[in-house]
């Protein structure tokens, strides 16, 4: 008689969290999604979510869902304004959890090289003190003010700097944030006036 070994995945846990953005919260499991990187879905890419993300498409199909940003042991969803989280975020939390338990996937092998081929091929060629300086903003938005920002949620990302005016891609729970503006000019732009004195101002474009 043969001995049989059940592989038993380990019990998903998950929990959600209030994010400033009333519009979304943020579902925390005790499990890697994807892990150091990030996958920011709008309901305009669902195309790009049936492509490259089966959790991302799946979660699109239930009620009430607009967006869906996945990083590292969280998923961000941004509800439509004429539902309430009340009435969907217990099946939204239902379902992510037996998504998981079942051990389906969550973002496709390949998707962030092709996010950082498109990134690259969208960024500008920076020259000379430029470049110093660019490299110096993103520097200080990877170190300071992107783990905060995670932590409500969200991601910001370098898009350019053209005369002292920094421009940034904001992401997950920060785009459409009513707080995410007065973020950005007292806490983000402030800090990079200071630190780089080049800097005038920083822009942010919804991503």
């Amino acid at each position: 008689m043969e001995n049989t070994v059940e592989n038993k995945r380990p019990p998903v846990m998950l929990y959600t969290e209030q994010t400033p953005n009333p519009e979304t919260l943020k579902f925390v499991t005790n499990q890697m999604l994807y892990p150091k990187r990030t996958a920011d879905f709008k309901d305009e890419d669902r195309e790009l979510a049936e492509e490259w993300s089966p959790l991302a498409a799946a979660l699109f199909a239930q009620t009430g869902v607009n967006g869906v940003y996945i990083c590292n042991n969280f998923v961000t969803i941004t509800k439509g304004h004429n539902f309430e989280w009340a009435d969907i975020m217990l099946e939204l939390k239902s379902f992510i959890k037996n998504y998981l338990q079942e051990g389906k996937a969550v973002v496709k092998d390949g998707f962030d090289e092709v996010q950082a081929a498109q990134k690259a091929e969208e960024e500008e060629h920076y020259e000379g003190e430029e470049a110093e300086i660019v490299v110096k903003i993103k520097n200080i938005l990877e170190t300071y003010v992107r783990p905060a920002v995670e932590m409500d949620g969200g991601n910001i990302e370098f898009k350019a700097y053209k005369d002292g005016i920094v421009s940034v891609v904001m992401q997950g729970a920060c785009s459409g944030c009513p707080s995410s503006s007065v973020t950005l000019k007292t806490g983000i732009e402030g800090m990079l006036k200071r630190m780089i004195p080049q800097v005038k101002e920083v822009n942010a474009i919804m991503g």
